[in-house]
């Protein structure tokens, strides 16, 4: 089965092409950015956008494979679903609505990631909102025997933001996020379903 494009996305995905200018993105790459670009409107994502060696390849496996994807929030949830229900039905889990008794000072968002982390280890990651959510992952899988084949980080904000990309950069964990402030649920659902549209277009090219 191929995947439709919509009229409208089509053309817009053809401004987006005379527009973009010059890069150095891999076609794999680029299709990912131009999915942002399209949900944002914004080209500045082409300088801020940054994948961590061979990660689109490693992403595809974990979305055909069906591996389990772990949202921060609902957002990023609704973003993905109906890419998500037309491809590899990969189930997805939400931090916020699993969290149980946040500890006093952590968010439900943060509370909910650790807890999705023990019951899911080997998910994919996906944080749009959350910077603590973000941060606390990437801590708490510094010392963890088992880690997640991907984590897609995010986040939009003023506190934490950078702080918690920067642990990311240096995780060493398969991972796409951008530099700075910019991020958002939009941005987190547009590079998610760029990739589950790669891995369904790699499946039906086999």
């Amino acid at each position: 089965m191929t995947l439709i494009l919509h009229p409208i996305l089509q053309q817009s995905f053809a401004t987006i092409d005379r527009e973009i200018g010059p890069h150095n993105f891999s076609d794999e790459q680029y299709a990912v950015l131009r999915r942002v670009i399209h949900s944002t409107a914004d080209f500045e994502f082409r300088e801020l956008l940054r994948f961590s060696p061979d990660v689109v390849a490693v992403a595809i496996a974990a979305l055909a494979s069906g591996t389990p994807i772990v949202t921060d929030v609902n957002m990023v949830s609704i973003g993905i679903q109906t890419v998500v229900q037309q491809t590899f039905q990969n189930p997805i889990v939400t931090a916020v609505d699993a969290c149980q008794s946040p500890p006093l000072g952590q968010t439900r968002t943060e509370t909910g990631m650790l807890q999705c982390l023990q019951a899911h280890p080997q998910a994919i990651y996906v944080i749009g909102n959350a910077p603590t959510a973000l941060l606390a992952l990437c801590q708490q899988l510094a010392t963890a025997s088992e880690l997640p084949p991907l984590i897609i980080g995010v986040p939009v904000g003023f506190i934490g933001v950078i702080e918690a990309k920067s642990t990311l950069a240096q995780s060493g964990i398969p991972h796409i996020r951008t530099e700075g402030r910019k991020g958002g649920s939009p941005v987190a659902a547009a590079i998610t379903n760029a990739l589950l549209t790669l891995a369904w277009q790699q499946r039906n090219t086999l």
